[in-house]
């Protein structure tokens, strides 16, 4: 018998004029409209976002009212609603999308995860020039993948103001992934405020929307837990760095609402199931800067994708998606009971919920929120050190006369490409490396690139920590003498999980891709690329470069390269290629897993593998969106 269905409700070259900041801002970006003439009906939530199917698309990138909050605002849309379509792709076909701007200013859509032609890639000032006021442009392109993907706008903030939506393509053959139904939750935040006026705060107080900073009842409590003397030098520490141990998320609950599928928590998205099906949630994080952890109480989930990929399925309890990520989970619910989809905010100052019911009429318990977490020696980058209240951190402390201090410590860098580097000689397990670049004011160089022994593709690097005079200015604050591996590591607030709750957390070293490991080489080069940043002074960097100063970091087409990461910041940054797979090594050289966006736990590293495989100019940066206008690389294949 047919199980019946639920309804739903309703190329051009960059010139050379372009500015390297036309990426974020748009050429012509304006601040977000609090009122628009002529606006358009009112916005109401769908009961499900719309699904477009086939191959031709058009998407009209305009000015919606919504009203989450009780207050009308004004929200940037695809085709006038919040989030935009479901588009709906068969791998092996090509796709047609006009997409015509009624904005007053540049607009754009990213395909985010998508293999596709780098001047199809949406990202203004280096794919293409963006779409002015009035005009159309037409991306078209080959579907070359299956899975769950998105698409959001890289121009200006206009992904925090709601320019965003899902991309569902399914399998040229059979989905080895079997279920009955099928739904998106797609998670975002949104905020009254204009995203211009949030960014600027941030930049004149980087601690402005955290409101669980230390008071005096918590000294108190510190001290009668664990004595004065440990308190003091636990605090002396954190003083000294300019830091909290409580500063997890930048943008917070204080300004957010956060969304499922464009509903608030009080609207309570509500997804339909029958008796006995297995229903498959592609979850999404679609929003500009809130990280979730995602569980459904009374429910096992089984992982089966992760950002579109097929995986190895795993059974968790809970597991936490950094912006930009997607995973698909298999849920298998009772007919007679109602469930919530609970995602509270990393930081734990809000969440997004929805219900998943056989009875629109039945609904289910909203559970507390856990425990804020609380950040630690791990956390800066000092491994799993304990007792560390005592010990000396004037090289970890405030850096704002760092750019004068002596590095004999790191040798003479100041010269690199000409040094004896012996004590990397590649012999054993050590690999030799080189600095690349040729900025004088830079200290010389804009990169560290290992060579020689780097070890077998899919166990990740070995290769020593190195840091750059640039890593030594006021706009770093902190670096990560001994980071740990963030593959067995569920994350801050994660990690008592277990113990706690009995939840069990999914980490990235359960993650194998299903079907073997296609390109089996080994890197030639290994990349060292340091995520730094001063929050105090909200400044955002790589390597302490900010991209407006970046050289772009070449690559050359057909060779296989490994890039190591390393946090020197105490936030969790989601770091996103464009164009082609990072294919994360987990130790499982049998079953790499490939993903478009890697989170990166604070104070720790992690390794993936690139196979060049696509000319072109690509974007690689941080996803959290106020982060990009500093922490952002071009990437030149050639």
């Amino acid at each position: 018998m047919k199980r019946p269905e639920i309804k739903k409700k309703n190329t051009a070259i960059p010139s050379k004029s372009l500015s390297r900041r036309t990426f974020v801002t748009g050429a012509a970006a304006g601040a977000a409209l609090l009122a628009v003439p002529g606006a358009r009906a009112r916005y109401r939530p769908q009961a499900a976002p719309q699904t477009l199917r086939g191959n031709v698309f058009d998407l009209q990138v305009g000015y919606t009212p919504v009203n989450f909050t009780g207050r009308e605002r004004t929200a940037v849309t695809v085709n006038g609603a919040l989030p935009g379509p479901v588009l709906r792709w068969r791998e092996g076909e090509t796709v047609t999308l006009n997409v015509t701007n009624k904005l007053a200013h540049d607009t754009s859509i990213h395909w985010h995860g998508m293999i596709l032609p780098s001047d199809m890639d949406g990202v203004p000032g280096l794919s293409f020039n963006g779409i002015r006021p009035g005009e159309t442009f037409t991306y078209r392109f080959p579907v070359r993948q299956s899975g769950t993907y998105w698409y959001h706008s890289h121009s200006d903030f206009q992904e925090q103001q709601g320019l965003y939506g899902s991309i569902v393509i399914d399998p040229a053959d059979a989905d080895p992934v079997t279920s009955d139904r099928d739904h998106v939750v797609f998670l975002s935040d949104w905020s009254d405020e204009s995203p211009h006026d949030i960014y600027a705060k941030l930049k004149k107080e980087g601690h402005y929307y955290n409101r669980r900073r230390r008071t005096a009842g918590d000294l108190w409590n510190e001290i009668r837990e664990k004595g004065v003397a440990r308190t003091w030098n636990d605090r002396k520490m954190w003083n000294e760095m300019r830091m909290s141990d409580r500063d997890i998320s930048d943008v917070t609950g204080y300004t957010y609402t956060f969304l499922m599928n464009g509903q608030t928590p009080d609207a309570n998205w509500t997804a339909l199931f029958r008796q006995g099906e297995k229903v498959r949630l592609r979850f999404i994080n679609g929003s500009a800067m809130s990280i979730f952890d995602i569980r459904i109480p009374g429910l096992k989930m089984t992982v089966v994708a992760s950002d579109g990929q097929n995986i190895e399925p795993v059974s968790v309890d809970e597991f936490r998606i950094g912006v930009a990520e997607t995973y698909d989970v298999i849920v298998e619910p009772d007919g007679d009971s109602a469930y919530t989809l609970f995602a509270q905010t990393i930081d734990r100052s809000g969440y997004a919920r929805g219900t998943l019911t056989p009875d629109p009429a039945m609904g289910a318990a909203v559970p507390d929120m856990d425990h804020a977490p609380v950040l630690t020696h791990r956390d800066m980058g000092m491994g799993a050190m304990s007792g560390m209240g005592s010990m000396d951190h004037s090289r970890h402390g405030a850096m704002k006369n760092m750019g004068d201090m002596d590095h004999s410590q790191h040798g003479d860098m100041s010269n690199m490409e000409d040094t004896d580097h012996s004590r990397h000689s590649g012999t054993g397990s050590t690999p030799a490396y080189t600095l690349h670049g040729g900025r004088p004011e830079l200290g010389g160089m804009q990169g560290v690139w290992y060579t020689g022994n780097l070890g077998h593709a899919g166990h990740g690097s070995d290769s020593p920590i190195a840091h750059l005079p640039s890593e030594y200015g006021y706009g770093v604050d902190m670096r990560s003498q001994m980071p740990t591996s963030g593959l067995h590591d569920p994350g801050i607030g994660l990690r008592d999980h277990k113990q706690r709750y009995g939840r069990r957390v999914l980490t990235y070293a359960d993650i194998r891709n299903l079907t073997p490991t296609i390109d089996r080489r080994e890197p030639t080069r290994e990349l060292q690329l340091h995520l730094t940043g001063n929050m105090e002074r909200y400044m955002w960097s790589m390597d302490g470069i900010k991209f407006n100063d970046a050289e772009p970091l070449m690559l050359k087409y057909g060779e296989r390269i490994r890039i190591t990461l390393v946090n020197d910041t105490m936030m969790t940054h989601p770091i996103h290629l464009h164009g082609m797979w990072s294919e994360l090594e987990t130790g499982d050289a049998e079953a790499i897993p490939r993903k478009h966006t890697v989170l990166v736990q604070p104070g720790s590293k992690i390794s993936y593998l690139v196979n060049v495989d696509a000319y072109g100019r690509w974007a690689y940066h941080c996803h959290l969106l106020y982060h990009m206008p500093g922490m952002f690389r071009e990437v030149r294949v050639v």
